[in-house]
């Protein structure tokens, strides 16, 4: 555990080299964007700011978690590949130094969020609690999805870029900057997006709304599939990754 969190705090210190606020600089340039958007989207789909702001600022920082995962465990193998080729130790330190990094970063980011609720009251009550499992489902995915997509990822090499391509599009098919209300008859796409039920178990406690049971049912399934292929393609293909890489 000392060893990942250490270069996962050196590789944050590493990006904010000489600067003043260093990580923050994050936290403020998300605060403008959420600022900025949830302003100019609130009058385009006539929502009221006191709530939609909120909404896009836990939003904007839980989705930063996510894409930052998926986007960092895709390379963890690759980025680590010199220590990987000089040093024995176990592989899932490179996951978990991606988790630990992005995870970091949510930690400050959530206090956009935090000064958001402040500002237009949004009280959860004890609902809130409940984004402590939902967030500890999501670190617990991120754990295969990083195994899974940086063995895949080391293996051919053009799999980062189809990632990042992908990802973008989810973020624009995923409630992040809309609500789910707004599909009205097209609420089937939700159910079959991953990454909208990965964010709700988050985001609704946050403001006041416990998930549905199908949603925690929904990240379960994913949860169980995803660790069962990612142990049989890690089992079968670890031994290759240090050639690989």
């Amino acid at each position: 555990m000392e060893l990942w969190t250490t270069m996962g705090m050196q590789e944050i210190l590493d990006r904010y080299r000489r600067s003043v606020l260093g990580p923050f600089w994050l936290t403020i340039s998300l605060g403008v964007m959420v600022i900025g958007l949830g302003i100019l989207y609130a009058g385009i789909f006539r929502q009221p700011v006191g709530d939609y702001l909120p909404y896009v600022a836990a939003g904007f920082t839980i989705w930063g978690l996510i894409s930052g995962i998926v986007l960092d465990g895709s390379r963890c193998f690759i980025d680590g590949e010199p220590m990987i080729r000089q040093l024995p130790g176990p592989l899932s330190t490179y996951v978990f130094r991606a988790i630990w990094t992005n995870f970091m970063v949510f930690s400050h980011n959530i206090w956009v969020f935090v000064i958001a609720a402040v500002i237009f009251q949004v009280n959860p009550g004890w609902d809130v609690f409940l984004a402590i499992p939902g967030l500890l489902l999501v670190l617990f995915n991120g754990v295969w999805i990083g195994i899974l997509l940086g063995l895949i990822s080391a293996r051919f090499r053009d799999v980062p870029q189809i990632i990042a391509s992908v990802t973008q599009l989810a973020f624009f098919m995923t409630p992040i900057i809309w609500k789910p209300d707004m599909l009205s008859d097209r609420a089937f796409i939700l159910d079959a997006n991953p990454f909208y039920h990965l964010v709700e178990i988050i985001r609704g406690p946050l403001l006041g709304q416990a998930p549905a049971l199908s949603q925690w049912l929904t990240v379960g399934v994913i949860t169980i599939l995803g660790w069962t292929v990612t142990l049989l393609f890690y089992t079968v293909y670890r031994w290759r990754i240090a050639y690989w890489v």
